[in-house]
């Protein structure tokens, strides 16, 4: 079924058709009819089925003129990554569409901001529970008006602890509203909510899709943190894919990582939702013609793109999702045909996720060695010799080297120039690039560490488990990353990577442990010198980093660390 079949708006059709969305996935052909007609709905749907257009279209159908300064539309989602990406969906959606205003609300960022939004009236807003407990206790978020709330991934917001805030949200909420739940699993606690909170749900399941993939090596590659551009440059130059797509989960760094490809030579495009329709198609025009060999996209971006003859997928950041992961390696490998993808990863938290996609598709994920800038000259040496060797030798050249021999040059100097030119064109650019050092389990990995020094210690009252909690909790990294914890009476030190401390210090600015707030500083190793300033001009910012190593599965990520978390959890909400 197509989108046009439905009875929209023609803005909205226009939007869809701008986005490229012809055909409808199944999640959507079922949703999108019963939520245009105020129907609860309950969807099993696992991520990556198109869950976001199945209830992102209805909610911006369903704005009207008497809604320009009221919420109508709320959606919760269990993190701030997916409610800015649902944040963006429904934007493109309303592109032509008047008086239709979303704003998206999550912690960690500015509470300001998110109250101006709101005050200027938002009708769909998209939040994580925690953020939207918090703006309702303001009153800067007024439930009064809202007639329909969604519940997106509602599985992995009780599995974070958020189903308190849910309950309450949603007994705030008007009677009469429309309630939707999507979620991949249907636990007790789902259920619950559902016979609770909606009236006579349409109960919709989509099958799973096939999570082996088949005729795909699969291979992935340890680097050094900050090092992931030179790494790639290096897999490019090595394996000379004749079309490749490489996979990043932000348009900053589409933009950043194209333009670092075509200055060291490569013939490669960018691809992200910001881009124009008309500089889409030219990008992808000359992906399909061969005149760009790299397409660099985003997810949401290589949505419906089909191109045959991807000979490898390179995943320059591990996906958001799982499922994510499926979709991007199933871009080579169709129509009988093998590929490869090649992923790349830095520090142990990446190495964990990238295990669990390896459980999750059933497929082995082989580690390799980086190849050496050493190894690709070697080869283009080879390559030098076959071309050569099938090369025919004409009249021209045979006059080009009487004319050289005339100056003294003979033939064999000649050759070496002109082949050390060409050498020098196609390996200038390489980078130099040491191995990573191996990521092995537990804190004795071998790699260098440092020590961190926070000013709260047994006389607050302070255990191991409520440091390693917070330190965890706040910088999205596992219990495993951090080392030995020293109490003391009046502070604690903590062992930490050194490659990362610097990030642990930036994201634990304003943490509390246990009701403190504290200060984390690098411990110099002396009492007198144990915290040691550093000028605000020279703080480095880590935005980019915090949200590789994420928060999506973080009660799971430390729950063999801390085995009291959850009975926490649950007094705290």
């Amino acid at each position: 079924m197509h989108f046009n079949e439905l009875n929209l708006s023609e803005e909205l059709i226009r939007a869809v058709e701008e986005l490229g969305y012809t055909e409808m996935t199944e999640i959507q052909q079922q949703s999108i009819p019963l939520l245009l007609e105020g129907r609860d709905v309950v969807g099993r749907s696992n991520t990556g089925t198109g869950k976001t257009a199945a209830f992102g279209i209805p909610a911006v159908e369903s704005i009207t003129e008497s809604d320009r300064k009221s919420t109508a539309i709320l959606i919760l989602c269990p993190t701030r990554e997916l409610a800015m990406q649902a944040n963006e969906e429904i934007r493109k959606f309303a592109k032509f569409k008047e008086g239709v205003k979303s704003s998206a609300i999550y912690g960690g960022a500015s509470m300001e901001k998110q109250i101006h939004e709101l005050k200027r009236g938002a009708n769909i807003v998209i939040g994580t529970p925690g953020r939207v407990m918090d703006h309702i206790r303001r009153r800067t978020l007024k439930l009064d008006s809202i007639r329909t709330v969604i519940l997106d991934e509602a599985d992995e917001m009780l599995n974070m602890g958020f189903r308190e805030d849910i309950e309450s949200i949603l007994a705030d909420v008007p009677d009469n509203r429309q309630t939707v739940l999507f979620s991949a699993t249907m636990p007790k606690e789902i259920m619950a909510i559902t016979e609770k909170y909606q009236t006579d749900p349409v109960h919709i399941k989509i099958k799973t899709a096939q999570k082996t993939v088949e005729l795909i090596e699969q291979f992935y590659f340890e680097v050094a943190m900050g090092r992931k551009t030179d790494a790639l440059k290096l897999l490019l130059a090595a394996y000379k894919p004749a079309s490749a797509m490489v996979f990043c989960n932000t348009k900053v760094m589409v933009d950043q990582l194209t333009e670092e490809l075509v200055k060291s030579g490569f013939r490669a495009a960018g691809l992200h939702g910001d881009m124009k329709q008309i500089q889409r198609t030219q990008v992808m025009n000359s992906f399909k013609n061969k005149t760009a060999e790299i397409l660099v996209a985003t997810d949401v971006a290589a949505r419906g793109i089909d191109v045959s003859g991807i000979d490898a997928v390179f995943n320059y950041d591990l996906p958001q999702d799982n499922e994510y992961y499926i979709h991007r390696i199933g871009r080579t490998g169709r129509a009988g045909r093998t590929g490869t993808a090649y992923t790349l990863i830095s520090g142990r938290k990446q190495l964990y996720d990238l295990r669990a996609i390896e459980k999750y598709t059933h497929a082995e994920i082989r580690e390799m060695p980086l190849p050496e800038k050493s190894d690709i000259i070697a080869m283009k040496k080879e390559s030098l010799v076959k071309d050569i060797t099938e090369a025919q030798a004409g009249h021209n050249a045979y006059d080009i080297l009487d004319r050289l021999a005339s100056q003294g040059i003979d033939y064999r100097e000649a050759a070496a120039r002109v082949i050390e030119k060409l050498l020098k064109n196609e390996t200038e650019a390489l980078p130099d690039l040491e191995s990573a050092r191996p990521l092995k389990k537990g804190r004795n990995s071998g790699a260098k560490t440092v020590k961190i020094v926070i000013n709260v210690g047994r006389n607050r009252r302070i255990a191991p488990n409520f440091i390693l909690g917070a330190l965890v909790d706040a910088t999205g990294m596992t219990g495993r990353d951090f080392g030995k914890i020293d109490i003391f009476d009046e502070h604690t030190t903590v062992e930490v990577p050194e490659a990362e401390s610097e990030y642990i210090i930036e994201s634990t600015d304003s943490i509390k442990i246990n009701g403190n707030k504290v200060e984390v500083k690098l411990y110099k190793g002396s009492d007198s010198d144990k915290f040691r300033n550093r000028r605000s001009n020279e703080k480095p910012h880590f935005d980019r980093k915090k949200k590789a190593y994420g928060n999506k599965k973080r009660a799971e990520i430390f729950s063999d660390y801390i085995p009291d978390r959850k009975k926490r959890m649950k007094k705290r909400h």
